[in-house]
């Protein structure tokens, strides 16, 4: 039995205070250094970035780790990679139980798959370029992991948690040490990369968007923007945020017993099917919303119980500390001999992601491309939320259709990035023959991406 003066009660506390208490200094630095506010920097990486300074510091004049001291629990490193684990999906959950009330005609859909499509044919051009990269590296260096260059698109694509994830599956399924690092660098690497691409892009055609660059403060909210007709109170009887996360408990605990189900059903792709918490999530969420919309429906729901306004507070919370908890969890000491590579791999996703990305909004999105750009770079680099930092610089009232579409594009995203996903545990088993199967599907991508100008040439 536990006392409760003992570390071991307070120890996931104090990790979880700690995390938020890297972001109230985060967010002090960048109010009151100028530089550091313009330098777009999510205040969540730069709290992470805290936290390993002073990780650093602490492991350098005591020897131990930080947070599996006795204060911590004496295992809060791993309770840093279960937060990044469990916040990923709990943000999807909550971003899947928002709803639209926007009409969709045929240019909005063909726009929208076109985003969906350039997010996936993006994951696979990062992937082909890291894996070649470190494919060739294992040629060079000894016992050196191939695969290893496959995260780069989970650490840029798709963000800490995705990073971390398979990060850990190989480096427990494959040997790969300190992949679970590997994977929360590149992932950190990631958001630099859509700091610094987008503001030395913003410096750079900074005469052509001054008419549209505006004060990205926020004003003050509508109460429309808050809540909408026909939902249930914010206060009563029960806080409306509290039914807003029962929802998305619930959701996730649906997640969870689908997972274990398939899990039984296949023993072998156990860690895999956990490792798609995320997607099941969102799966369960939707399943939740459509039985919702039913029970109202059928007159068995009189009000609205999910509120847009709310979701979005739980969905970047989640999202907040999923990020800097990742970057907390990164253990410097296992990476000492992947710095190199690790450069690299950050450097050169940065230029293909930026390259690529422009092209693509540059040709299939003429009427906002800078907007799209920014969107999707920031996006594609670290995750939505990064994105919407560099896209409010020129839109900040998303007056033009690019925050939709990356919204929306989603579910094409996930459908054609699937396969991708199990792509990555064939990988550190054939390295070489996973990196023709992207090479292949990411020229497949393009034909459709691009169908309307290479049809209508040869028409």
């Amino acid at each position: 039995m536990e006392n409760f003066w003992e570390f071991e009660a307070w120890g996931t506390y104090n990790v979880i205070a700690v995390l938020l208490l890297s972001l109230l200094a985060a967010t002090m630095l960048r109010k009151n250094i100028k530089w550091l506010n313009e330098s777009l920097i999510p205040t969540s990486v730069l709290g992470g970035g805290i936290l390993i300074v002073i990780a650093g510091f602490y492991k350098l004049f005591t020897g131990d780790v930080l947070f599996d001291t006795a204060f911590f629990g004496g295992n809060g490193t791993a309770n840093l990679e279960l937060i990044t684990y469990h916040t990923l999906a709990l943000g999807f959950i909550a971003s899947a139980f928002k709803t639209s009330d926007k009409n969709m005609n045929k240019q909005r859909l063909t726009e929208i798959i076109n985003t969906g499509i350039t997010t996936v044919a993006t994951y696979l051009l990062q992937g082909v370029v890291g894996l070649l990269i470190t494919i060739i590296a294992a040629k060079i260096m000894t016992n050196f992991f191939a695969a290893a260059g496959l995260l780069l698109p989970f650490g840029y694509g798709q963000g800490t948690g995705q990073a971390m994830n398979y990060g850990t599956i190989y480096e427990n399924d494959f040997g790969f040490e300190g992949g679970k690092s590997f994977g929360l660098t590149v992932a950190a690497l990631g958001f630099l990369s859509a700091s610094i691409g987008g503001v030395i892009h913003l410096n750079v055609r900074k005469k052509h968007l001054k008419n549209r660059r505006i004060n990205a403060e926020e004003g003050s909210l509508q109460f429309e923007q808050i809540q909408s007709a026909n939902e249930i109170p914010m206060q009563d009887s029960i806080d409306k945020m509290t039914i807003e996360v029962a929802l998305v408990a619930a959701a996730y605990m649906l997640a969870y017993m689908l997972m274990t189900l398939l899990g039984n059903l296949l023993p072998g792709m156990r860690s895999v099917i956990f490792g798609f918490n995320f997607l099941l999530g969102v799966l369960a969420a939707t399943l939740m919303k459509m039985l919702l919309n039913q029970l109202k429906k059928h007159n068995v729901l009189k009000k609205e119980y999910t509120n847009n306004f709310l979701m979005t507070r739980v969905s970047n919370f989640f999202f907040d500390i999923m990020v800097v908890a990742g970057i907390a969890a990164i253990r410097l000491s296992v990476l000492g001999k992947y710095w190199g590579i690790l450069l690299i791999l950050g450097v050169v996703g940065l230029v293909i992601t930026y390259w690529y990305n422009r092209i693509v909004a540059k040709t299939l999105f003429k009427e906002y491309q800078e907007e799209q750009f920014l969107a999707m770079y920031g996006m594609l680099t670290g995750t939505a939320s990064t994105g919407v930092i560099l896209l409010r610089e020129i839109d900040g009232h998303f007056d033009t259709p690019a925050a939709d579409n990356m919204v929306y594009q989603n579910f094409p995203a996930i459908v054609l990035g699937f396969p991708i996903m199990l792509l990555a545990t064939l990988a550190p088993v054939k390295p070489v023959l996973t990196l023709i199967i992207l090479a292949v599907f990411f020229i497949v991508l393009n034909i459709a991406l691009f169908r309307s100008l290479i049809f209508r040439k040869k028409k």
